[in-house]
């Protein structure tokens, strides 16, 4: 792991941070409000999903009131995933102190070049602290909102080196999208003494693939575990042979995923097409039940990575989505930790009652798998990929 320069969005292994994993809103969001209380200088804060409510209101009034105090607030917030944030709360978010930018505004004119969407989720203040996960702004995440029925999640808490990657992979979108570059200089964040080396990567909506790369890369190596949490579960054809291939040669494959409570359940039915030959090869298959499990988390081995990417052809080809990784005894032992304890809530499908399961199921999965590859085929007839908005230049 060796640090050096490296193109925006390529980031180098950093030793010297110290890492936290915060399971469920109920800890991560005080975590963050107070870090937004206590700003000194500066707040980041680029986020897909962002919806009025209550927790949306406390969010604002921490930034308004750092504002007020003369702290550089900057957002970036997705038109897709704002689509239920208030005009109220627009017009808060865009008073004086506060710079909020719209990511790639949905245009009828622009056809498909709408599917490109910021997924990524983060937060970053005063060059010294950041966190990341699937968590959005919203009180689909709030037990004191939802109660039980409160999306489970996991985030992580940033200090040390990486997090002027996690300023930068900001910088870079805000550059392109704003017509005034981030008025911030790239921070130095102080080394922690905690020394857990982490590495930042980010993707661009289909340009690059680091993150399914380092994914891969991975599963390859891992020798006794590969447990994978995520909300939608569409794998590529890769990532599923090599999946079938560390079960055969004794790792130890689990997979984590929504039962019937999710936001989505085409994606999920679509996702479960591919379970019968997983299953058939060893993989083993939980769904989670009490509640939608919105949580990304990968654990191979000592490797970790939490983020906002789902394993899925979405996150890989048409949004920006950025990822932590670790590579860390202790932070693998607390995610496992999480993961089993999440597994104790969850039912373990077997081959046996897959193979059962009733007709209509079948049904459901072969219409949303049909649709899936019909959105595949569209993708490759029509080069969606040339629409990404990076790849060409901003029109003012």
């Amino acid at each position: 792991m060796t640090q050096g320069k490296h193109p925006p969005q390529l980031n180098p292994w950093r030793l010297g941070n110290a890492f936290r994993l915060m399971r469920d809103a109920e800890r991560f969001y005080p975590a963050m409000l107070e870090a937004i209380n206590n700003a000194r200088h500066s707040i980041l804060l680029e986020m897909y999903l962002v919806e009025s409510g209550r927790e949306a209101d406390r969010f604002i009034d921490a930034l308004l009131g750092a504002a007020e105090r003369g702290v550089q607030v900057f957002i970036i917030i997705d038109d897709l995933g704002s689509g239920l944030l208030s005009e109220r709360d627009r017009r808060r978010l865009n008073r004086p102190g506060v710079q909020t930018l719209i990511y790639n505004p949905l245009r009828l004119s622009r056809m498909f070049a709408n599917v490109y969407r910021d997924h990524r989720k983060q937060l970053t203040v005063d060059g010294e602290l950041s966190f990341t996960g699937g968590m959005g702004i919203s009180d689909v995440f709030s037990a004191e909102v939802r109660g039980k029925l409160a999306w489970r999640e996991t985030v992580i808490e940033i200090r040390g080196p990486v997090v002027a990657d996690w300023h930068r992979v900001f910088a870079d979108n805000w550059n392109y999208w704003s017509d005034t570059p981030l008025p911030l200089p790239e921070p130095s964040p102080a080394s922690q003494e905690a020394d857990q080396p982490g590495r930042v990567v980010a993707t661009r909506g289909g340009e690059r693939l680091e993150i399914k790369r380092s994914l891969i890369r991975a599963v390859r190596s891992a020798n006794e575990r590969i447990w994978i949490s995520t909300a939608y579960f569409m794998p590529s054809r890769k990532l599923r042979r090599e999946l079938r291939q560390a079960d055969q040669r004794g790792v130890d494959v689990r997979l984590l995923l929504p039962g019937q409570k999710t936001d989505h359940p085409s994606v999920r039915y679509a996702g479960r097409r591919y379970f019968r030959r997983l299953l058939r090869a060893g993989v083993r298959i939980y769904e989670y039940r009490p509640r939608f499990i919105h949580a990304k988390q990968v654990i191979c081995d000592d490797w970790v990575s939490i983020g906002s990417a789902n394993y899925d052809r979405w996150s890989f080809r048409w949004t920006l989505e950025a990822n932590q990784e670790v590579d860390s005894p202790l932070i693998a032992h607390q995610a496992r930790e999480l993961f089993l304890k999440d597994l104790e809530e969850a039912h373990e499908i077997t081959y046996e009652a897959w193979q059962s399961r009733p007709r209509i199921e079948r049904l459901r999965e072969s219409f949303w798998g049909w649709v899936d590859r019909l959105l595949e085929a569209f993708h490759h007839r029509h080069r969606l990929w040339r629409l990404n908005p990076f790849r060409h230049k901003r029109r003012r």
